[in-house]
């Protein structure tokens, strides 16, 4: 690359001195192993690979069939699910494409407020979440517990079509049988994003949404990785 393009050459290493030298304290900011970034600059990137395992648009997809069979299993193994999709590129991706096959444009969900420690994705007015679907927000109490009381009568009142639990900036452990109790009273689906705490679930010290949930999104880095 320094002969062929110098220019992204020099600035890929000052990249590289910047997380080198400092310390992040980003949870979705870690750092990933030589291994992956080995995988990531591999031939595989040169593969179109439209629609599901064995059911591809192009052909020529026999290997990379076997690689998201692969992760796909892995996923499924590491977090005792039934069912995986690892084809989202990002956990924004993964939201969308969970609640767009739930939710119809102007229905009515239940998610974490941005301010009290949420998402963009869970309901916040510049996101798509936001746009797309009436959002209606719960939040913590004043000693920064989340409120379950404050949810269930906003779930009754609002009647929302999805229940939505997960955070990028709480703490504690959340309780997702109360999540569950909720979202079953009103006949609602239970999704859970547990991207910000996924490596703590996969290492068994942190509650695993799956049992209790009928779909869970999750990224590959921050805690995971």
């Amino acid at each position: 690359m320094g002969a062929g393009d110098p220019e992204i050459a020099d600035l890929i290493e000052k990249e590289i001195q910047r997380q080198n030298e400092g310390l992040e304290l980003i949870a979705s900011e870690n750092f990933v192993s030589p291994a992956v970034l080995e995988a990531m600059g591999s031939p595989l990137t040169n593969k179109y690979a439209e629609g599901l395992p064995g059911k591809r648009y192009y052909g020529g997809c026999e290997v990379v069939d076997e690689v998201e069979q692969l992760a796909i299993d892995r996923a499924k193994e590491l977090f005792g699910a039934e069912h995986a999709n690892v084809q989202p590129h990002s956990g924004a991706q993964a939201n969308y494409a969970a609640m767009t096959a739930f939710l119809k444009p102007g229905d009515t969900f239940l998610g974490m407020d941005l301010s009290n420690g949420g998402h963009l994705t869970h309901g916040s007015p510049v996101n798509f979440s936001g746009m797309l679907f009436r959002a209606i927000s719960y939040g913590v109490t004043d000693d920064g517990l989340l409120d379950y009381d404050d949810m269930r009568r906003k779930a009754r009142e609002h009647r929302p079509r999805l229940v939505l639990a997960g955070y990028s900036a709480y703490s504690r452990i959340i309780d997702f049988a109360a999540f569950a109790d909720i979202a079953k009273e009103i006949g609602a689906i239970f999704m859970v994003d547990m991207a910000h705490f996924a490596g703590l679930v996969a290492a068994k010290v942190h509650p695993s949404p799956v049992p209790h949930a009928d779909i869970v999104t999750t990224t590959t880095h921050k805690t995971l990785r």
